[in-house]
């Protein structure tokens, strides 16, 4: 059998394989290299897929080889150390190459649209435009407002912030254009914008210098960091300077955060420090805009890229920091699709580049915690509050047996009212939205359930609608019960709207506000609302846990935590992990700058000992007690645990499967092989499908 040319391609189909292509006709076939994405036939169809190898060999069946039908890249977009951390992933993760490959390209790229150049799209001011004044547009105010704004930016503005400056203007644009004074041009840079002059950087305390001087020592060359600093330590500050290290040094940086709309003030700080090219790569961007600065990147162009969790397989030829922010945050954790950990994927990430990972938290998660602790990573520690600020005095509050108010007890309510009235801040949090969780019919007992998933629907009461947290189905608000006809239906338990409602009654003079994902929907709301905040408009917070990532509200003097017992008793081993993290993040908003601040946990079991570990030594003495109970139970990190989950229409076919995958496996486990299962899942139908788990 002949030798011949083989091209081995990643289709972004769930198959876990690559597919065998012979090269094109064409005279551009010797572009056929690793790294370039092809159009190939597939099925019926055509597919677009990335080339993963070029191999000489003898066919298994030459003539059921289909060629190559395009290449559609000059230049690979994917280097050979790219495809071979995605190539690892897939293996690891247990996932379809094909599919994993394809996380890596922005969206426009995997649909197979020609690549971007690095340039942004944007307006310029022509020559004309330039001697043009306002008066020559006093019937067209619109286009007036707009050359205004290009004539004090000769060099052009993108897109994207016109949009921000002036919403939608492209009529007024046009007309500009029309008229010869403003014409479309390319930037150099897809830099978000930074109005006001750049900062400079605070001295440094003894503790953030020996920080910043350990990851200063360990560039260069592979080192897992964890930096772990109380809440206001200033690790954002360590960060920078590190960044600025890794820059001074010819590198690029990556730095990872959970949620970009979520910790706006470290993405904010980093261009007004450092003059450089910034990408920005999120959920938040349109499809150019993520492409345009994914080329960025990609070419070297930027040399610091921030983004969510999918970033951390953004090609960056010249890599020398990555820094996970936040690394305990569920939200670095693909759950569906390609289900992967952004903060693991940026250690291994690291080592395959020979530079460091900071992982930085308040409040570390048990395994980078164990990993410190035993020596495998480096253990940087900020034990104070930057700035002199001191740590807020946290207690608990007994609600046993006592009445409240929208899940408000009369000490903090009072409490509540003493702070607004000596002109402080306060936050009430409460990780609840919508206005109760349960809508019910005293005659007869019904109660409002999901009609695709096991769980009761959260009464809206602003938008008079039932809301399945879980399938997001919605639903109006039953106006009579569906199974006797009364007409009085009750909201059982509290959301944030019913607890706006109570404060608005309660102190019907002070600024209030409420963030949660009702209220921030809208691009920039966030940051608008935040802005607010910080600006005395409002005094009395409330909010779910988009407020407790990394602000910085230096009035806030009391934080009241309404509902946190359900951590204590989760089915999830993790649950008091997380309870513990997230009260250690709540609570640092209290207390940040010069006033002292003060934490009340309300509480029905006060005396539970880890509740106590935590209040009275911190994290870090509950987390180590935790290790221990992990250890003795054989938990993780002490232990694996894989988790095989099954799907279907049909309530018996998940089970059914699972017990056949229980007997294969079986067969080749070794005797340390535990089998927990099947059992339905805790939801069991969940978005109309049953799932059934085997441990």
């Amino acid at each position: 059998m002949p030798e011949q040319t083989i091209i081995r391609v990643a289709v972004n189909v769930p198959l876990h394989r690559l597919f065998d292509y012979l090269p094109s006709t064409g005279p551009d076939a010797r572009d056929l290299v690793p790294g370039v994405r092809v159009r190939v036939p597939f099925g019926h169809g055509e597919r677009i897929g990335v080339v993963i190898g070029v191999v000489s060999g003898a066919a298994q069946a030459p003539d059921r080889l289909k060629r190559v039908t395009q290449i559609l890249d000059p230049e690979p977009l994917l280097s050979s150390a790219d495809l071979a951390l995605l190539a690892w992933a897939a293996g690891y993760y247990q996932h379809p190459i094909g599919e994993v490959v394809a996380t890596a390209l922005p969206l426009r790229l995997r649909q197979g649209r020609a690549p971007s150049t690095v340039g942004s799209p944007g307006w310029r001011v022509t020559a004309t435009g330039r001697a043009q004044t306002r008066a020559s547009l006093t019937r067209a105010p619109r286009q007036a407002q707009l050359l205004e704004l290009l004539q004090a930016h000769p060099d052009g503005i993108g897109r994207s912030a016109l949009r921000e400056h002036c919403g939608d203007c492209r009529s007024a644009l046009q007309g500009l254009q029309r008229r010869g004074w403003i014409e479309a041009c390319e930037l150099e840079s897809v830099a978000p914008a930074v109005t006001g002059a750049a900062t400079t950087a605070p001295p440094l305390d003894p503790e953030q210098g020996q920080a910043l001087q350990g990851i200063g020592d360990s560039l260069g060359a592979f080192s897992a960091i964890l930096l772990e600093g109380v809440t206001g330590s200033g690790k954002t500050e360590v960060y920078l300077g590190a960044v600025q290290r890794a820059l001074a040094s010819g590198r690029q940086v990556l730095v990872l955060v959970p949620e970009i709309g979520l910790t706006p003030q470290p993405v904010a700080r980093v261009p007004r420090r450092l003059d450089v090219p910034l990408a920005l790569l999120h959920s938040g961007l349109s499809d150019a805009e993520r492409e345009l600065a994914w080329q960025q990147a990609r070419r070297g162009v930027a040399r610091v890229v921030i983004g969510t969790r999918s970033a951390v397989f953004t090609p960056l030829p010249e890599l020398g920091l990555v820094i996970v922010d936040e690394e305990h945050d569920i939200s670095l954790k693909q759950q569906d699709g390609f289900r992967y950990s952004a903060r693991d994927m940026a250690v291994v990430r690291a080592q395959r580049s020979a530079c460091p990972v900071v992982l930085g938290s308040a409040t570390p998660s048990l395994e980078s915690l164990r990993n410190a602790l035993e020596g495998r990573y480096l253990h940087l520690q900020l034990t104070r509050r930057a700035g002199g600020a001191t740590t807020p005095r946290m207690d608990l509050l007994d609600i046993r047996s006592v009445p409240l108010q929208a899940g408000v007890s009369p000490a903090l309510l009072r409490m509540t009212g003493e702070e607004l009235a000596a002109g402080n801040q306060v936050l009430l949090f409460l990780n609840r939205r919508g206005y109760a969780p349960v809508l019910t019919c005293y005659d007869c007992g019904w109660v409002a359930q999901c009609r695709r998933c096991d769980a009761r629907m959260t009464l809206h009461q602003n938008s008079r609608r039932l809301w399945c947290h879980h399938c997001g189905s919605q639903r109006p608000l039953d106006r009579r019960c569906p199974e006797c006809g009364a007409t009085e239906l009750h909201p059982q338990g509290q959301g944030t709207e019913r607890l706006e409602e109570m404060l608005r009654q309660q102190f019907p003079e002070v600024g209030l506000v409420r963030i949660d994902r009702d209220t921030t929907r809208r691009k920039g709301s966030m940051e608008r609302l935040l802005g607010e905040i910080r600006g005395g408009e409002h005094r009395l917070l409330i909010g779910t846990q988009m407020l407790a990532k990394g602000h910085h509200f230096p009035d806030v003097t009391l934080v009241g935590m309404l509902d946190v017992d359900q951590g204590l008793f989760g089915a999830d081993f993790r649950a008091a992990e997380r309870m513990a993290q997230m009260i250690t993040q709540v609570a640092g908003r209290s207390g940040r700058a010069g006033k002292p601040g003060r934490v009340l946990i309300q509480t029905r079991h006060p005396d539970h000992p880890l509740m106590q570990i935590l209040l009275r030594q911190g994290y870090g003495a509950f987390a180590r007690e935790s290790l221990g109970e992990r250890r003795a139970a054989g938990l993780p990190p002490y232990s694996h645990q894989a988790l095989l989950r099954a799907e279907s229409n049909a309530a018996d076919e998940p089970g059914e499967f699972l017990r056949r995958a229980a007997g294969l496996a079986r067969r080749h486990a070794t005797e340390e092989v535990e089998f927990w299962g099947p059992v339905p899942a805790p939801m069991e139908r969940r978005a109309g499908r049953y799932r059934a788990h085997l441990l």
